[in-house]
């Protein structure tokens, strides 16, 4: 079976080696320094191999204690990150929620990803946006059904009218109005009630002219009914059909005046705030009226049920309009600079908004992570990856014990002569002032 850790574990064991082999020949030039004749370099071998001895001694101990009882030996404050390590791990994930994830480094993090650049890149590739568009389509029942929930059409009753009911509802009925008028659909939209006018006049015809009769009845006497009720009531409907007829060529007189009159009213709307407060108020009127309502929720009820099959298609309507909305966005970030600030306007607002709930959480998540940890297992990793660097402590100690024992020996020598050596007496050699 592969170990993925092979190689932090050789190169453990070879410094270890390194750590330990002059540790070891510190030791052997302690004793060295003991058999050898007394001199002054000898003197000086053993303050320099000494010191580095115990400065060794003392760095493998103080390494040894991070990970495990030195000699299994249970003294006190050592094994300290196998005892601490629900400790350590809070700490360490409040030092990185509160010192790493700040506010700042998001915000230099930000600038140097380019977000815009990279959904950019994202949404201009259709093999990226169409997976995207299926998933989105796919959560359209979820969200068509929240607004089903009960609380969601109070909420929705209550806003929709304040929402389309302001002055900024009638200045956005005017733009719609406006692009209706320069794609000359308001013509269409004309002829589609006039067609619905001669149907109607067609469908109701013997209605009306039984209505006619029994106004002409009313106004002149039976006889007068009686005699031109009839004639009076064609006379009226044809004319009503003639005028009608008048209409429909493009090039009429009342086609041009409809044109001049919608024109006229969308300028009033753009140009006077009353007038663009009326059709606001007008607006909130008509859609907090209890029968509108009732058709409001009656038609979202059919356009949900559409949406949702539509949906559920992978080549429906609503999948082609996601993915060209999506495409369209692209377009629009790889064009407009506007479009770009404000993505990342609104990135730094989001990210900013949520920034303190996810340090609190992503520290409570590194606590549990390392908390959860089995000991032996947070050991054997932490150590595999700093554990090189550590046996360099040692084996600086070891060096720097070594060069600062000879120095300290050599400078108290200096100052204060062979009399600060008294072990040199005990060897025999003959201090200055004693006689032998």
């Amino acid at each position: 079976m592969h170990d993925p850790d092979a190689a932090l574990r050789a190169t453990l064991r070879y410094h270890r080696q390194i750590a330990g082999g002059l540790l070891a020949g510190m030791a052997v030039l302690t004793v060295l320094s003991h058999v050898l004749p007394s001199g002054y370099f000898t003197e000086l071998l053993r303050a320099a191999a000494t010191a580095g001895l115990v400065g060794g001694i003392a760095d493998w101990f103080a390494v040894t204690a991070l990970f495990r009882h030195p000699l299994g030996l249970p003294i006190p404050h050592t094994a300290i990150i196998p005892a601490q390590k629900a400790r350590l791990g809070r700490a360490f994930g409040t030092f990185i929620a509160n010192h790493v994830i700040t506010g700042a480094e998001l915000e230099r993090t930000l600038a140097r990803l380019d977000l815009p650049n990279i959904l950019k890149g994202f949404l201009s590739d259709p093999e990226a946006t169409r997976p995207a568009a299926e998933a989105l389509a796919g959560l359209l029942p979820r969200l068509l059904a929240t607004v089903e929930d009960g609380r969601a059409r109070k909420v929705a009753a209550r806003l929709v009218p304040r929402l389309l009911g302001g002055p900024d509802a009638g200045r956005l009925v005017g733009r719609a109005l406006r692009q209706l008028v320069e794609g000359g659909r308001h013509q269409d939209v004309f002829s589609f009630i006039l067609n619905q006018l001669k149907s109607l006049l067609i469908e109701r015809e013997g209605t009306l002219q039984s209505a006619i009769e029994e106004r002409v009845r009313e106004q002149g006497g039976r006889l007068i009914g009686w005699a031109l009720g009839a004639s009076i009531a064609r006379r009226v409907l044809g004319q009503i059909n003639a005028e009608l007829e008048k209409m429909e060529p493009d090039g009429s007189e009342l086609r041009a005046a409809f044109d001049v009159w919608m024109r006229h009213e969308i300028g009033r709307i753009e140009s006077e705030p009353g007038r663009a407060a009326e059709i606001g108020a007008a607006l909130r009127q008509v859609l907090a009226h209890d029968t509108v309502k009732v058709w409001f929720w009656d038609v979202w009820s059919r356009m949900r049920i559409a949406l949702e099959a539509d949906a559920a298609r992978p080549n429906g309507r609503a999948v082609g309009l996601i993915e060209g909305a999506l495409a369209n966005f692209g377009a629009m970030l790889a064009s407009d600079p506007g479009a770009r600030a404000r993505v990342e306007r609104a990135v730094a607002g989001i990210t900013g908004s949520l920034l303190p709930a996810a340090q609190t959480q992503l520290a409570d998540f590194i606590a549990d992570v390392i908390g959860n940890w089995d000991a032996a297992v947070l050991v054997e990793k932490l150590e595999l990856r700093v554990g090189k660097d550590l046996q360099f402590v040692r084996i600086n100690g070891t060096l720097v014990g070594f060069l600062v024992g000879g120095v300290v020996f050599a400078l108290m020598r200096g100052v204060f002569g062979a009399g600060s050596q008294p072990l040199t007496g005990r060897r025999g050699v003959r201090r200055e002032g004693v006689k032998p």
